[in-house]
């Protein structure tokens, strides 16, 4: 006669977990759920000021995208532990740099590519050097490079030095329509989206990194750093040579954000990239990247990006006219992910979110309670 088994066995035994989202998962399903909600509050409550319009929506990417450059910069030194604070300076440093070679010196607008480039592989090379190799904490390293950019802004000029150069406001005026997302008023006029070259040089640059940092060894390495260094040193991983590498690819990433950000904003001057390496890093964090490493996606990046322009358009229709907010609502939503992040870290490590509340308040079935009464008998 056959024993009926108890249905406990059926379980998986103790220390296999289930499989289900990670924490990575998990991060990216709450920042893009957290985005559609927005804007369909948003599009709801502003429908008289066409808020659900295509052009409208585009425009929340096209004006930051500038942003997604530096925040896929963040994106990639924080997955592996590190942190880089320079990248407005360095925005800013190549605005008026480009503004003085355009306007003062009447160099060729073609110039201003390789400049742009250079300038933010410099300031990775040498933060990466001294990150990785020196060890000197990333915090300093590149604060010391945000105030070296900023101050040689001064020295270039302390006014602002706009960008008249034909060929350049050829670029930066340029749209690539998209003809089949389109609004269409009653009287037959169509509102058709596009993205400006900025925009466009920014998704590349998305869909080139999403691809490196998950289907190559060179992006895993990343995760691995920034997940255990011990276990990388283990796995023959140079976690020395990688922080240089994520520090070089930030400062690469800085660069063509420098570019894009003049693109958009086509002048020199001494207060452009200010506090701009706070909003990259926020959009990083909201995006799920974790500030203790290992985890992040440029895809979560990208939906942080979206977040922050979208609170930068609905704000001032709030009637909060007032600078601040946009930043003040964006540094709410950065407490409350750095909050949720740090209760994901420690539920991962105890075993689940339950074992975060008192005993008397976790959830448990009769046969735990059971087993527990006996074991104190």
């Amino acid at each position: 006669m056959k024993v009926k088994k108890p249905d406990v066995e059926l379980s998986a035994p103790l220390g296999v977990k289930h499989k289900g989202l990670s924490n990575t998962g998990i991060m990216l399903v709450i920042t893009i759920g957290l985005f559609i909600l927005l804007y369909a509050i948003s599009a709801v409550m502003f429908r008289d000021n066409n808020f659900a319009k295509f052009s409208v929506f585009f425009n929340f990417f096209n004006t930051k995208a500038y942003l997604l450059a530096l925040s896929l910069g963040l994106t990639v030194v924080m997955i592996t532990g590190s942190i880089d604070i320079s990248v407005g300076g360095v925005t800013g440093l190549i605005s008026m740099v480009i503004a003085a070679m355009l306007t003062k010196h009447g160099i060729n607008a073609v110039w201003t590519i390789p400049v742009s480039l250079g300038i933010g592989l410099a300031f990775g090379l040498t933060q990466g050097f001294l990150v990785a190799y020196m060890d000197i904490q990333p915090f300093i390293v590149t604060l010391s490079g945000m105030f070296f950019a900023r101050g040689m802004i001064s020295v270039i000029s302390i006014t602002s030095v706009p960008i008249s150069n034909a060929l350049f406001m050829k670029w930066s005026d340029a749209k690539l329509y998209i003809p089949f997302l389109y609004n269409e008023s009653r009287r037959g006029v169509r509102d058709v989206a596009y993205l400006t070259p900025a925009a466009v040089i920014t998704l590349i640059v998305l869909a080139i990194l999403i691809v490196l940092l998950k289907y190559t060894r060179f992006g895993r390495s990343f995760y691995a750093v920034g997940g255990s260094k011990q276990s990388a040193l283990l796995m023959g991983i140079d976690a020395q040579k990688v922080k240089f590498n994520a520090h070089v690819l930030c400062g690469l990433l800085a660069g063509i954000g420098g570019f894009c950000f003049t693109l958009f904003a086509p002048s020199g001057n001494p207060g452009n990239g200010l506090r701009y390496e706070i909003d990259a890093i926020s959009s990083s964090i909201i995006g799920g990247t974790m500030l203790s490493g290992g985890v992040g996606l440029p895809i979560g990046t990208f939906f942080g990006v979206m977040i922050n322009g979208l609170v930068a358009r609905v704000v001032p229709l709030l009637g909060l006219i007032d600078a601040a907010w946009p930043s003040i609502i964006t540094s709410a939503f950065l407490f409350v992910f750095i909050v949720l992040q740090s209760v994901l870290a420690i539920a991962g490590k105890t075993g689940g979110t339950g074992r975060l509340l008192p005993d008397w308040l976790r959830f448990r079935n009769r046969e735990t309670r059971t087993a527990q009464c006996r074991q104190k008998i």
